[in-house]
């Protein structure tokens, strides 16, 4: 069983446990549940940058990333800095998030948040509506067509974007469906951890022009940005470039100033 096999096999008990103890019902009288969710697709489509900045504390490949920091401050800082949007990590188990961050960035900024988990389940979408998410992600390598089309669909009801991503050619053919509005190439091999941009290069042309094209892992530097941009990318989620500095804000504001000379 390899990592991701691990992880979605522990979301598929965390969730049955989760629905005994708050019922979707409960889920559903929140009071963010009725807020009108600001589109990140049409943000990254509006942006000159298209950075999606993260918050992740630590992750199964570099363990320890970042455990000092305030998620509301983060947030706040990002926004300032001019991102397009926030991902926020709510795994406890593997990258030390929580719903909680969710809330805290949620009550801390404006700008369109994005649930970043392990989804398997309709239930993990009322959550992410409940919280304050504007924007989930599915991941193409732990779901089934049908999953993929469900889960969407659910998210598309409740007023919020998709962003499904992809590792593979076969990945993508088997998910592109209208009730998505992004489709993101992770860079990163599952089986062996190494990144490429190649993925993105090669997949862009594979990816039809509805949908907003992101690029997710191995965003380092201006020059991959700069890279993939002609590839038609519109979107750049950065995590750990900014989150392993002592100052994520200001480190996301420095990198989109150098970006934009």
């Amino acid at each position: 069983m390899n990592i991701l096999e691990k992880i979605v096999a522990d979301k598929y008990k965390e969730v049955e446990l989760k629905k005994t103890l708050i019922p979707a019902k409960q889920l559903e009288q929140s009071v963010l549940f009725d807020r009108v969710s600001p589109s990140l697709a049409l943000a990254l489509k509006e942006s000159s940058t298209g950075i999606i900045a993260e918050h992740k504390r630590r992750s199964p490949s570099k363990q320890t990333i970042n455990q000092n920091t305030n998620v509301g401050m983060v947030a706040r800082a990002y926004e300032t800095a001019g991102v397009s949007g926030m991902s926020v990590l709510t795994d406890i188990k593997y990258f030390g998030g929580s719903l909680e961050d969710l809330l805290l960035a949620r009550a801390s900024v404006t700008m369109p948040l994005l649930r970043k988990e392990f989804i398997i389940d309709e239930y993990q979408v009322l959550e992410a509506k409940a919280h304050g998410a504007d924007v989930i992600l599915l991941i193409a390598a732990v779901l089934s067509r049908a999953q993929i089309k469900t889960l969407s669909e659910r998210a598309k009801s409740l007023g919020m974007d998709v962003l499904l991503e992809v590792h593979n050619s076969e990945e993508l053919q088997k998910s592109i469906m209208p009730s998505l509005d992004m489709l993101g190439v992770n860079n990163r091999n599952l089986k062996t951890f190494e990144v490429s941009l190649d993925t993105s290069k090669v997949l862009s042309e594979e990816i039809p022009d509805e949908f907003v094209k992101v690029s997710e892992s191995g965003i380092s530097t201006i020059d991959a940005i700069k890279t993939l941009k002609p590839y038609g990318y519109q979107g750049f989620l950065i995590g750990e470039n900014f989150m392993k500095s002592t100052n994520p804000g200001k480190s996301a504001q420095e990198f989109i100033k150098e970006l934009m000379r």
